[in-house]
């Protein structure tokens, strides 16, 4: 499968999809990707050409028909990779359990807002975490219903300063997924545009793309 990237924006503006997008096909290109960017979730059925070997997804809080949902499925399993992060992955379409199946988490609460927090590498021999050390971030902490079945990479450990009961709480910041022959990725971080600057964030999430894509070395 030739390296060629669908990226999908839309949803809540808070998030800044066509930034975030433009970023990312900018960085995918200098990988060697013909990247497609769309608007609209009908771009989903390009899927069926077969064409793609990347998906990501940049929408947040939408509602998607099964429809589509079977056919991105379809075509993960069949090789290509899904890779996204924080809302535009992570919350992307609440009505859809066969989305969150699919994409290993959830998200469902960021205590306190805007606050520093700590991500911890949890796996640091996999090719998206190799060489990367723990990092500091000063964004939204995601609190996440997420799938046992997932592995992990990165964490990040809830002091319950801003919610008690999630005191000592570890979450996953990071993680792979198989689904058929094909790669899921997911990252919570990227809240803003600033947080794709740290250098830990940024790399976690390319990474986790071009993994998910086969792109990346092993």
């Amino acid at each position: 499968m030739s390296k060629r990237a669908l990226i999908v924006h839309g949803g809540w503006e808070g998030h800044d999809p066509c930034q975030t997008s433009a970023l990312f096909a900018g960085l995918l290109r200098e990988e060697g990707f013909a990247v497609d960017v769309f608007d609209s979730l009908d771009a989903f059925r390009k899927l069926k050409g077969g064409e793609h070997s990347l998906v990501v997804p940049m929408w947040t809080m939408g509602t998607i028909d099964n429809e589509l949902v079977g056919i991105i499925s379809s075509a993960v399993r069949a090789g290509a990779g899904l890779a996204g992060f924080h809302g535009g992955m992570g919350d992307a379409f609440r009505n859809s359990t066969d989305w969150q199946f699919m994409t290993g988490a959830q998200f469902v609460a960021h205590p306190g807002d805007i606050i520093p927090y700590t991500v911890e590498i949890a796996n640091a021999a996999h090719p998206i975490t190799r060489g990367l050390g723990n990092f500091r971030m000063e964004s939204e902490q995601y609190y996440m219903h997420f799938d046992p079945a997932v592995r992990v990479l990165a964490t990040t450990t809830f002091s319950g300063e801003h919610a008690p009961e999630t005191a000592d709480v570890v979450m996953p910041v990071a993680y792979t997924k198989p689904w058929g022959g094909g790669r899921v990725y997911y990252c919570s971080l990227g809240h803003r545009m600033e947080d794709l600057e740290v250098p830990g964030c940024r790399a976690m999430i390319l990474r986790g793309m071009l993994w998910a894509a086969r792109a990346l070395p092993e």
